[in-house]
């Protein structure tokens, strides 16, 4: 295979995982949001309707529906555009990785993020996050295995280099998520995407990133 066919074969594996992710979120909208949306207008209907003559526990269930509708919202925009980008590439990658600490209590994260950090080019921030993400989303096991994963962000000689070390319990787990075809096709898109380069290497149980830009 040329490099150029790998390289479009790469690309279309990234554009394939962020088109199925911006297709969840919008069925997500359909499915839970806009219906919520409807539940809380009908409810507001009712309230009118009564001239605001309903028990005060209706009234209350009302007032949580509208703001757990207001965090779906701030969870979904988050998703969609990751807060803090603009503004701080270390506050995005705490942010980002804040649901994966919550819900993965097996593994154990250690993060090291700079206080300050350059300007950045939301673009490359943008492609950093998403390439985190699906780092994530590929190694770890879909069941409670303890993994340490020690996540760092430096900048050495004006380049911004990301590290992402896993380790695994066993070597069985090791070199099966060390040979998944999509690690390839990761490591291509981002140093296509951002014209830096992006390298992995197993030993022993651990499996080592580098993201550099």
């Amino acid at each position: 295979m040329t490099s150029d066919q790998k390289i479009q074969q790469a690309l279309q594996w990234w554009s394939h995982r962020q088109s199925i992710k911006l297709f969840l979120e919008a069925e997500k909208i359909r499915e839970n949001l806009l219906q919520e949306s409807f539940t809380i207008r009908r409810g507001l209907d009712i309230l009118k309707i009564d001239n605001l003559n309903l028990p005060s526990h209706e009234i209350s269930d009302y007032i949580k529906k509208n703001d757990d509708f207001h965090h779906s919202l701030v969870q979904l925009s988050d998703r969609l555009c990751p807060v803090y980008i603009q503004d701080s590439l270390p506050l995005s990658i705490q942010c980002l990785l804040d649901p994966w600490l919550a819900s993965n209590s097996h593994v154990y994260f250690h993060i090291d993020m700079p206080v300050s950090w350059r300007n950045e080019p939301v673009e490359y921030s943008f492609i950093i996050l998403r390439a985190l993400e699906e780092l994530l989303t590929i190694t770890l096991p879909g069941y409670s295995t303890p993994i340490s994963i020690n996540i760092s962000l430096k900048e050495k000689e004006n380049t911004g280099q990301l590290t992402v070390h896993i380790t695994y319990p066993d070597i069985s787990s090791m070199i099966a998520y060390s040979n998944l075809p999509e690690l390839k096709y990761l490591s291509d898109s981002v140093q296509f995407l951002i014209s830096g380069k992006c390298f992995y290497h197993s030993r022993n149980l651990r499996i080592a990133w580098y993201f550099c830009w």
